[in-house]
């Protein structure tokens, strides 16, 4: 028998390995809310990779435009995970935890369905989850490049197959929302595997927005730039040991090659995600869109 679903401070977990999923929209209408509405009217997005970073400030920013959110990490950033799905409870919207690997395609059927059983009918996915490694090309080896693939082009793939699918039994339109990166179009030499990936979902969200247009599906990607996140910091100190450069020296580099002069936060990308998520982007679909203060002309 697959475990039962349980409370943790008004949050319901579901397990990855969760197969039979229980309804539990009755449980959840019982929450104790600052604002709650009717079943009917709520709208539901999954974020994946959303434990810190990019994708903590995407799924507090669709909760904040009113989104119900399914927070999506690793089990090893349960913590992480827990923490931001409190953080979706408090701003008065609910939210369930899935932790699981977006590269298995049955560990993202299983989060879907646990979305769905959780929060009602799936109105957008937000494929975030991505790694990050730094090397010459020449050096790059070869399980590394296969793991790079497998998250950050499998995971999207993977994502954008289970939600299109959800979204035609449901009978309802939706979006599909795709991390890329404005680095990966200026294909830095360190990172090479990262930068092709990253292309490769470009190419991704144009061939879904081709197909899933007749079912009013819309494909977009969003593409960040350098951002002050965990995942830059492991670029930058990865950079230094081969360049020799202090910590936080390749970072700042950056800065200079940037025409508003900074770095971006998370939040940069989470406002251009809560457009591509809303109603005004309805006739938006196939593109990625930059958003680094103008590090990537395209």
């Amino acid at each position: 028998m697959a475990p039962m679903p349980f409370r943790m401070n008004s949050v319901f977990m579901l397990p990855r390995w969760t197969r039979s999923i229980h309804n539990t929209t009755t449980h959840l209408r019982s929450f104790t809310t600052t604002r709650l509405r009717a079943q009917s009217d709520s709208r539901s997005a999954i974020v994946t990779g959303a434990g810190r970073g990019i994708g903590r400030a995407i799924a507090l920013r669709l909760a904040q435009d009113g989104f119900d959110i399914c927070v999506n990490d690793l089990d090893k950033n349960i913590e992480d995970v827990n923490n931001v799905v409190k953080e979706i409870h408090l701003l008065g919207r609910s939210s369930v935890a899935f932790c699981g690997d977006v590269s298995s395609m049955t560990s993202v059927q299983e989060m879907i369905a646990a979305s769905v059983a959780g929060l009602g009918p799936l109105n957008v996915m937000v494929a975030n989850a991505g790694i990050a490694q730094v090397g010459w090309p020449m050096e790059i080896k070869e399980a590394d490049m296969r793991r790079m693939f497998e998250v950050n082009v499998f995971g999207v793939v993977n994502s954008s197959i289970a939600a299109a699918q959800q979204f035609i039994k449901q009978g309802t339109k939706g979006k599909i929302l795709n991390a890329a990166s404005g680095v990966s179009f200026r294909t830095d030499p360190l990172l090479p595997m990262y930068s092709a990936s990253k292309a490769a979902v470009r190419s991704i969200t144009q061939s879904f927005a081709i197909e899933l247009g007749k079912h009013g599906i819309t494909v977009n990607g969003y593409a960040p730039g350098i951002v002050q996140s965990a995942m830059w910091e492991h670029i930058d100190t990865e950079m230094g040991k081969i360049n020799g450069l202090p910590q936080g020296e390749n970072f700042n580099a950056f800065t200079k090659s940037i025409a508003l002069r900074r770095t971006s936060i998370p939040e940069d990308a989470a406002k251009l995600v809560s457009y591509l998520a809303g109603p005004d982007s309805d006739y938006v679909t196939g593109q990625t869109i930059l958003v680094d203060g103008g590090l990537v002309y395209n």
